[in-house]
This record gives structure tokens, C-alpha cells and sequence, in this order.
């Protein structure tokens, strides 16, 4: 994702909130100018520390998402603060998204627009917690303080009198608060709920999508690449959701390598993500014929499921 917004030509700054001493100590070393760590141990506040243990480490990190974003507009005197998931990627910039936002709201939610086969409304709500845009701004503020006192109150992985985590909280934001914008642009969430909608191509080295029902064009900017997990031995579970071969080819494949290449590179920081530096190389290149036998037909999509991880 990082490298993603590197190569997207918008200014920005990344403040990253790292919820164990490896991540923080990894970060630390790369010391890049375009991204701040954050510890635990600065982060925490006295109320996130009471709740902590009641908390699984998954609860635990949906019980922060606004409190860091909180800490990140009181405490570097932001004008505003964007909210990232860390496994989307940027094929454009998130300025075309920015860009939308009426000068009269000062927050911005996005829809799941899940597949009708994939709809999860109900349990997990309407809006995804991926991509919040939030105004420093008295009605930015009173959403996001209200957000964050809900998820210390309550914020599980469980379904419970209209609850869910941190995500449910959203349902009902535009008709709750002033000032709440709905994001539009349906290239901001392409996502493997909701792909089976579109059509992907490439078209002059850029990743395009048809929505299949009206047959309107548009670039995606970010994807969101829940589920993806890479297994032991170099290989790699793509997730529960039906794929198609050009999702794989033009948007996978373009994530695997980036991942790949920040291995490289991590590597001469005597960085080891896979923790077994005698075998990092053999496992990668285990993953990159894998991946390519996936884009040969070799293995289909519901095959994933069966790996032995």
C-alpha cells in the first residue's frame, strides 16, 4: 500500500501505528521521509488500556481505528486525516477521490456495493472501514469522537443488537450526523465482494473496469485485497470470493510483485518477512510459479481452499 502511494503522484504522509515492538523496530530501520512510526506504548491511552485485555488482538485493533485517527489530528495539527486499511493497493491517486468531497462535509465513508451473492449488509453493515476521510473540522470531530467512545464501550467480532466490530457503527451515520459524504467514485473499493460486477482490462499500461450492468467505464484507485494470505512454503490462499482470470493477471499479479520486490529489498536490510532467511529465495520462487500455473489454468479458484498450508 505504501509503495502504492509512493508511485501515485499525491503528496502525503503516512502515520503508522505499529501494535507490536517487531513492526515498530522493522519501521524504525527503514526510517523512510514519507511515513511516521507510532508505538503502542505512545499511542495508548489510559481508557484503551482498561478494555485492552477484554479484547482478542483482532478487537483490539478494530477498538482503535478512531482513536488513531484521532491521535494523528489532535497530536500533528492536521487539517484532515484519511484512514487506510493496510492491504489495499493504489492504482491511481487518491486525490481523484479527495477531490470529490463537497466543501460542506467533513466526513467521507464508502459503500461495500457487495455482489449479490457476497451480501453481507446485515452483519457486517453497509459501509467498509478501509478509506475514512475525516475534516478537522467541529463535524468531523463530533463523528469521530462519538465513533471512538462507541468502540470503547463495545466492539467485538460478533454480531449482537445491530454490532459489528468497529463497521456496523457506520450504518446510520448519514442520517446521524451533519456533514457525512457517501463516496461515489466506484473505482475507490473494488474489492473481491463486489469485482464479479466489472469487467477488467488493461488499456495503455492502466487497470480498467466495465461495470457489467450499465456498461460505464471507470479506472479503479485503490483495491482492497482482503482475505489474501500468503502459506508456508511459498504458496499463497487468494480467499473465499469467485475471481476471475483478469482480476488474477491484471490486479493480483501486479500486488504478488510488488510484494515480491519489497521482499528484495527488505532483504538487504537483512529484513526476513518470512522468517527463515535460509529459505527466503526458494520460497519465493515458489510462490512465483505457483502464481503462475493460477494464471495458466492450473489450478482454479476454489482449489485454493484445499492447500495444505
Amino acid at each position: 500500500m505504501f509503495e502504492s502511494l509512493k508511485t501515485s503522484q499525491c503528496n502525503f504522509h503516512l502515520y503508522i501505528f505499529a501494535f507490536d515492538l517487531e513492526t515498530y523496530e522493522i519501521l524504525s530501520k527503514i526510517n523512510d521521509k514519507y511515513f511516521t512510526v507510532i508505538s503502542l506504548a505512545e499511542f495508548e491511552s489510559d481508557k484503551l488500556k482498561n478494555i485492552k485485555n477484554s479484547r482478542t488482538s483482532q478487537e483490539y485493533c478494530w477498538t482503535c481505528t478512531p482513536s488513531v485517527i484521532y491521535y494523528v489530528l489532535s497530536h500533528f495539527d492536521l487539517e484532515h486525516c484519511i484512514y487506510l486499511d493496510a492491504d489495499l493497493y493504489f492504482f491511481n491517486s487518491p486525490k481523484y477521490l479527495t477531490d470529490e468531497m463537497p466543501q460542506d462535509r467533513s466526513v467521507m465513508i464508502t459503500e461495500h456495493r457487495y455482489t449479490k451473492e457476497y451480501n453481507q449488509t446485515d452483519a457486517s453493515g453497509k459501509y467498509c472501514v478501509q478509506f475514512i476521510y475525516f475534516k478537522n473540522t467541529r463535524d468531523g470531530l463530533n463523528v469521530l469522537n462519538w465513533w471512538k467512545e462507541r468502540c470503547i464501550e463495545w466492539c467485538f467480532n460478533r454480531v449482537e443488537d445491530g454490532k459489528f466490530g468497529d463497521q456496523k457503527y457506520l450504518d446510520d451515520w448519514t442520517k446521524r450526523f451533519d456533514g457525512v459524504h457517501v463516496l461515489k467514485n466506484i473505482g475507490g473499493g473494488v474489492a473481491p465482494w463486489n469485482v464479479q460486477q466489472y469487467s477488467v482490462y488493461v488499456k495503455n499500461n492502466s487497470v480498467g473496469c466495465m461495470e457489467k450492468k450499465t456498461k460505464k467505464k471507470f479506472e479503479i484507485i485503490f483495491y482492497h485485497f482482503h482475505e489474501l494470505k500468503f502459506l508456508k512454503k511459498g504458496y499463497l490462499d487468494l480467499g473465499s470470493y469467485e475471481l476471475s482470470h483478469n482480476v488474477i493477471k491484471y490486479i493480483y499479479k501486479v500486488y504478488l510483485l510488488q510484494i515480491i520486490n519489497i521482499n528484495g529489498k527488505l532483504k538487504k536490510l537483512n529484513i526476513f518477512l518470512d522468517s527463515n532467511k535460509n529459505n527466503h529465495k526458494k520460497n519465493l520462487m515458489t510462490l512465483l510459479k505457483f502464481f503462475w500455473r493460477i494464471l495458466n489454468g492450473r489450478y482454479n479458484i476454489h482449489s485454493l481452499k484445499k492447500i495444505i498450508k
